[in-house]
């Protein structure tokens, strides 16, 4: 039998709610939605370390932080040599492999076991390195320009594309991988992953996408009463603190970033076209998913790194072969899944065995009977134990649990922690997260007891860096070794011992 081509599409900072078939409101994305309708999505679908490069390190070896060690964003920790990648296992096993678009890696030249990668890593010139798309921008007359529009890489101010639409990233990254396609070896099957840096900010889709939301009535975001209290734990108060957008800019923004994920959907449709005329789209496997979501102001909170549905609920869409009873068709899968469990999935459908060293499993194997997640170290910490219908939120600082039954309340807006009636499954649940803990997180617990750190004021500081504004990219930019996103800025404390 002939191996099937696997094309795995991973963007940034898409939430499962945004998709017309998962019955959001407002957002347009039929490409995707014929996707699910000719497969599978998986509905209860995580990102278990949801902010960018541990969640793309986790994609990429199919283990969790505990085995490739970043739960933190460690934006220079190279990948673990010892953990073979998903790509350099399908070559392993015969397969050409190549990558095109963000891979969030350091070195950003590390090729990760592809054949061959071209990169659009955002700009990261102060780390040493011209991307490809870049370098692109250079050769069509724009060199130094993609930064033009003025918008932050983790903000949420927004405007439109400001140069012509095919020098978007969004429609370079496909354009190159639609070539690759059409340039394959036709003697071996193919391993292509395309990583979309958007809907990530910055904010800015070319025009013709936002005139689809000129008259749409968009969604608000929407807060349970327990994230509006005086003494929430240090980490809930940084998320909120982060930003402060008013209901206009809001929705100013999300008009832009619902305009970006619908230019994405297009995309892929231009891209599953290139697919089937080549005719390899009833022999290849498809699968669509992000690194994690955005929180959108829900519950005060923008952008990611929460547990939280809009954050760590991330799309899983999955296209078996033309027949494949294993995935089916038009189908809805509540199971368990995170992104742990992408790389033996693909293997799995692929006929090819996964290293030792994987921790997911496959997506059509035996369910798992719970999910755990991880976010930071220290007293800015956050973990998660979903076991498929109730939800454990655990912040060190404070020592502070929270529950949520999805089932009964999808957007966690009560909060059942202090309910009498919850106290078997909050304890259940509790037990579960403390088996999972390790390293540091061992001084949370006492004499087998959850204890947590000491709370405190978040102190928070303005941020000085703009949410990543970047200059003119020509003449380069310096190697800059502080360059680095400060994701929770603080004043000095006024005195050592300032706990609550």
């Amino acid at each position: 039998m002939t191996k099937p081509n696997i094309l795995l599409i991973v963007t940034d900072h898409w939430s499962a709610r945004l998709l017309g078939v998962a019955g959001h409101s407002a957002i347009r994305t039929p490409t995707l939605d014929q996707l699910a309708q000719c497969g599978v999505r998986f509905t209860n679908a995580y990102s278990e370390h949801p902010v960018c490069i541990p969640a793309r390190r986790t994609i990429m070896t199919g283990t969790s932080a505990r085995e490739h060690g970043d739960r933190t964003f460690q934006a220079k920790l190279p990948m673990p040599a010892h953990l073979p990648t998903m790509a350099q296992t399908f070559r392993d096993a015969g397969y050409q492999a190549y990558a095109v678009g963000k891979t969030h890696t350091y070195p950003q030249r590390d090729r990760l076991g592809f054949d061959d990668i071209l990169l659009d890593d955002e700009g990261r010139t102060h780390h040493g390195v011209t991307d490809d798309y870049e370098i692109f921008l250079g050769d069509k007359g724009y060199l130094g320009r993609q930064f033009g529009h003025g918008i932050s890489n983790n903000g949420y101010a927004a405007t439109s594309w400001h140069l012509p639409e095919e020098a978007h990233a969004t429609n370079w990254a496909t354009e190159q991988m639609c070539r690759i396609i059409r340039r394959r070896d036709p003697t071996r099957p193919a391993f292509w992953y395309l990583g979309y840096r958007h809907p990530h900010p910055p904010l800015v889709p070319p025009q013709r996408f936002l005139e689809f939301y000129r008259d749409v009535d968009l969604d608000e975001a929407y807060s349970g009463e327990w994230a509006k209290g005086d003494d929430l734990p240090l980490t809930l108060q940084a998320f909120q603190a982060r930003y402060q957008l008013t209901l206009e800019e809001a929705q100013w923004a999300r008009r832009h970033f619902y305009a970006l994920c619908t230019q994405i959907d297009q995309q892929i449709g231009t891209l599953i076209g290139t697919i089937r005329e080549e005719g390899l789209l009833d022999n290849t496997i498809v699968m669509f998913t992000s690194d994690h979501g955005d929180s959108f102001g829900n519950h005060g909170i923008w952008a990611k790194q929460n547990f939280y549905q809009s954050s760590a609920n991330i799309p899983m869409l999955l296209m078996g072969v033309k027949g494949c009873e294993r995935v089916g068709f038009d189908r809805l899968d509540n199971r368990l899944v995170c992104l742990a469990d992408i790389m033996p999935t693909l293997l799995d459908l692929a006929g090819i065995d996964e290293p030792e060293t994987v921790t997911g499993r496959s997506m059509l194997a035996r369910p798992r009977d719970h999910l755990y997640g991880e976010f930071g170290e220290g007293e800015l910490s956050s973990r998660m134990v979903h076991d498929g219908r109730y939800k454990l939120v655990y912040y060190a600082a404070g020592n502070h649990l929270q529950l949520f039954d999805l089932e009964s309340d999808p957007d966690e807006l009560d909060d059942l922690a202090e309910r009498p009636s919850m106290a078997n499954v909050l304890d259940g649940l509790r037990n579960i997260l403390i088996s999972e803990l390790y390293g540091s997180d061992l001084e949370w617990v006492n004499d087998g007891n959850l204890t947590g750190l000491p709370n405190r004021a978040y102190r928070h500081a303005p941020n000085r860096g703009l949410g990543l504004t970047r200059g003119h990219q020509w003449p380069v930019p310096p190697i800059n070794p502080g360059g680095l996103m400060n994701f929770f800025p603080e004043t000095p404390s006024p005195k050592a011992d300032e706990h609550t």
